[in-house]
């Protein structure tokens, strides 16, 4: 079968699942949203808010709606300097039990470590003579000029993703997840992984990344087939990599989205393994 081609421009985002909010805190504690957010009719609706970090938190598979604090306007996520925190360990906000990395960390649920700002995140060995890179703080307008392109070509058994990525952070180490359908169903959950092994990159000095990987069979038909639903890809605070997994905690422990595919690039796509 021919290759088909599908070219789609990557969205803007802090948000994975809909719990934690967001995978970004405000130094208050809150959850900065661009993403999903859940209103009094349980309706998603695309936008930015800062959500209060007691909001309540349903069993997972269910909604309920987002304690939003205020709104946050286009003109402020492009000039805000809001310095931008991981989230709280235990996760703040959580409905999702799966452990991401069961050899590396199986005990990730009771590892508990404050919000820190991302240019002060916790990095295991860490020494101040070993020269981290990213020492100047992190602000919401920094991170709202991240960019990027995913170029997707469909073989018969395999699909081949491309990046290419601008206004990144700067000399930062990023992962790339492909969210699968089975892992976010409310029975027999399966753990998230990564697109592509490795599955890490580095922006550059101006911000600029690419990168490529080959995923067997990732859109298989049927509506119960574990298939790739979006691709997110992610700021990883620890900066380092996980091997099979795309981080020890996820969901804004660790690994922090920034930019989504959206489903709409997958539907039609089809691979038979």
């Amino acid at each position: 079968m021919p290759t088909q081609k599908h070219v789609s421009a990557l969205k803007l985002t802090t948000q994975g699942p809909p719990y934690p909010p967001s995978e970004i805190m405000d130094k208050d504690g809150n959850f900065i949203v661009i993403g999903n957010v859940i209103q009094e009719d349980l309706t998603m609706k695309w936008t930015a808010a800062v959500v209060a970090a007691d909001s309540p938190v349903p069993e997972f598979g269910k909604l309920a709606p987002y304690k939003v604090v205020r709104q946050l306007s286009t003109d402020e996520l492009a000039t805000s300097e809001e310095v931008l925190h991981t989230v709280s360990l235990p996760l703040a906000c959580n409905n999702y039990k799966l452990v991401f990395a069961p050899e590396q960390l199986p005990h990730a649920h009771s590892v508990v470590r404050p919000s820190l700002p991302l240019h002060e995140a916790y990095i295991p060995d860490y020494r101040p003579i070993d020269g981290r890179k990213i020492t100047s703080p992190i602000t919401l307008g920094q991170w709202c000029q991240a960019k990027g392109t995913m170029t997707i070509e469909v073989g018969d058994t395999y699909a081949d993703f491309s990046f290419v990525f601008e206004g990144m952070i700067p000399h930062s180490l990023y992962t790339v997840m492909g969210l699968r359908r089975h892992e976010i169903r409310p029975q027999d959950t399966v753990r998230p992984g990564p697109l592509g092994i490795p599955n890490v990159f580095i922006a550059d000095a101006e911000g600029r990344a690419t990168y490529s990987a080959r995923m067997p069979n990732p859109f298989p038909p049927g509506p119960q087939s574990n298939r790739i639903i979006d691709v997110i890809v992610l700021w990883i605070s620890s900066q380092m990599s996980f091997g099979g997994a795309i981080g020890h905690h996820g969901l804004g422990g660790d690994v922090h989205a920034q930019l989504k595919s959206g489903p709409a690039p997958f539907e039609g796509l089809e691979t038979r393994g």
